[in-house]
């Protein structure tokens, strides 16, 4: 087919409440007050509550990368504790630096990268991957802790330019291979979490080469990681209670929630898409999809301060808070005409692959199937015909139900105050 599915939009609100309190530590901390016990606290408070929020939300991987930072702050605060008190770290302080910078890009693009299964034997599975892993390596540094620290510490790679990171080289490339794979991850998935796993790697990698100088950063940018991740599971968890995966819009819930706010005179446009069944019957269930995905793409762009949502099946609603119905004709008319321009051209199903990975290359390449034309009925009314939102609703439906009798592909607004008829077009219409 030649039409796009509908991306789905990151907003990155996210990202505000985690610099904001990063600064705040940053003002707010002196660096003599870093090495205080007290100090734990914070992070471990946002990494409770992310956890249980992660748990709530089957969200296994952000459980574990909450927990991940939280124990790499746990360790390293230890020893910036004791070299704050005394002057000098301990012996041991050295190596496990070099570990924790080396094993943090590790397994944070592990657990990043592993897809979610929201299951507890996929929480099972990480942990015991992770601690196996781990405690081998810990077996190691214990027998031969100075071999381990010059592994880590040592210059691997004598082609590699010596002064572009302030980290070993061996820790600093993982980063950099680290930051190229979520940065990839961001890129071809774009959604909230996953972009909010790149930036706090990005906090962690900035942090750590610089704890001993400034020791604030530490407290700072752990909390600013944590509240990355703890935002965007958050905002996620948001979306998939009020918005439609499908379509990307805001959802049936949404919608409700909008209409309880609504005060004064306001106008709903209730839309449904013409012939849908049909045209689902007799292209497929997957094309029927993107015949939704095109019709919710041409509704959020709608004009007049409207705001459209997934009503449910192949209906959609518009909210125009503050104006009347004769103030929105004019920008719901816009909306039926868009649709109606719109064309899709189906792939030829005898060219299709049998090879699931070959046809998802081939989505959105077109193809020699028919060229198919959407069209939608559109029923309009405002707040005046009955002061309760489920009156209003029912009297777009109404108008709705009108401008399928008189042929669809057209606007009515309820009581028949103004009809827009809308010639037929020669292309194949979506047929029910």
């Amino acid at each position: 087919m030649s039409h796009h599915p509908l991306r789905q939009p990151v907003h990155y609100l996210f990202v505000l409440p985690a610099v904001l309190v990063a600064l705040v530590l940053w003002a707010s901390l002196e660096n003599e007050d870093v090495g205080r016990a007290g100090q734990r606290i914070l992070p471990w408070l946002l990494a409770c509550l992310g956890a249980g929020l992660a748990l709530l939300y089957n969200q296994v991987r952000t459980l574990c990368l909450l927990l991940l930072v939280a124990l790499a702050f746990a360790v390293l605060h230890q020893d910036l504790g004791h070299y704050l008190r005394d002057g000098r770290v301990t012996a041991l302080t050295p190596l496990r630096f070099h570990a924790i910078s080396t094993w943090l890009p590790l397994l944070f693009t592990a657990h990043a990268l592993w897809p979610e299964r929201g299951r507890r034997q996929d929480l099972l599975l990480r942990a015991t991957t992770s601690g196996v892993a781990v405690a081998a390596f810990i077996l190691l540094a214990a027998q031969q802790p100075q071999g381990m620290h010059d592994l880590l510490s040592n210059r691997h790679f004598p082609w590699l330019p010596s002064d572009w990171n302030a980290l070993a080289q061996l820790p600093a490339v993982l980063f950099l291979l680290a930051t190229a794979a979520l940065g990839w991850q961001a890129w071809r998935q774009p959604r909230p979490l996953h972009t909010a796993m790149l930036l706090a790697l990005l906090c962690l990698w900035w942090m750590l080469p610089r704890i001993f100088l400034q020791p604030v950063l530490l407290p700072a940018l752990s909390v600013a990681a944590l509240l990355l991740m703890l935002a965007a599971t958050l905002q996620e968890s948001f979306h998939m209670a009020f918005g439609d995966e499908l379509t990307g819009l805001p959802g049936r819930r949404a919608f409700n929630e909008t209409l309880k706010r609504a005060t004064g005179t306001y106008s709903i446009a209730m839309i449904d898409v013409d012939h849908f069944k049909k045209f689902n019957d007799t292209h497929g269930h997957d094309t029927g999809d993107d015949v939704l995905k095109l019709v919710a793409s041409r509704l959020s762009r709608v004009g007049d301060g409207g705001r459209a949502f997934r009503y449910g099946g192949e209906e959609f609603a518009v909210v125009f808070l503050d104006r009347p119905a004769s103030a929105c004709v004019d920008a719901v008319e816009a909306l039926r005409a868009g649709i109606e321009q719109s064309r899709m051209q189906l792939r030829d199903r005898s060219t299709r692959s049998r090879d699931d990975t070959l046809g998802q290359q081939q989505r959105g390449r077109g193809g020699g199937g028919a060229v198919v034309q959407v069209t939608v009925s559109i029923g309009l009314a405002d707040s005046r015909v009955d002061p309760r939102p489920a009156g209003v609703v029912k009297a777009a439906d109404q108008a709705l139900y009108a401008a399928k009798e008189e042929g669809r592909n057209r606007v009515c607004a309820h009581g028949g105050q103004r009809v827009l008829a809308v010639r037929g077009s020669h292309a194949q219409t979506a047929s029910r």
